[in-house]
């Protein structure tokens, strides 16, 4: 196939993702306490933090069907549909750190069977987070 548009370096990487959260102000403390990260952009809808080169965009699932119309927006007790990943020097030490900042773990530390030690917690939106050394 040719590659006529210069996509032949595409992807290159994600520079955001969207979470689509029923209560804005718990999700944003959370992600505030938890990660210890200040809010980089915010509106009445919305809130950015900065992970590196990547934002997550948290998103009022009130304002999200006009994004991914005609497909719908899950509840939050839908189930989880995706985990997000952030490397750890230490997952044992940051499990502790977490627990500090008043963070329930769902797993873990757990050392699996592909040789990493993960562990993950949920935030107010219902997502899945996991640390992994």
């Amino acid at each position: 196939m040719t590659d006529t548009v210069g996509t032949s370096s595409w992807p290159t990487g994600i520079s955001a993702i969207t979470l689509f959260v029923e209560d804005l102000d718990a999700t944003k403390r959370f992600y505030r306490e938890v990660f210890r990260l200040p809010v980089a952009f915010e509106n009445d809808n919305s809130a950015v933090f900065e992970f590196g080169n990547t934002v997550i965009n948290l998103l009022k699932t009130t304002a999200a069907p006009e994004l991914v119309a005609p497909a719908r927006v899950a509840p939050a007790d839908a189930g989880s549909r995706l985990q997000l990943t952030l490397p750890v020097d230490d997952v044992d030490a940051m499990c502790k750190e977490l627990a500090a900042r008043g963070v329930t773990l769902l797993n873990g530390p757990v050392d699996r069977p592909w040789g990493i030690r993960t562990a993950s917690f949920r935030d107010p939106g219902g997502h899945i987070w996991e640390i992994a050394e």
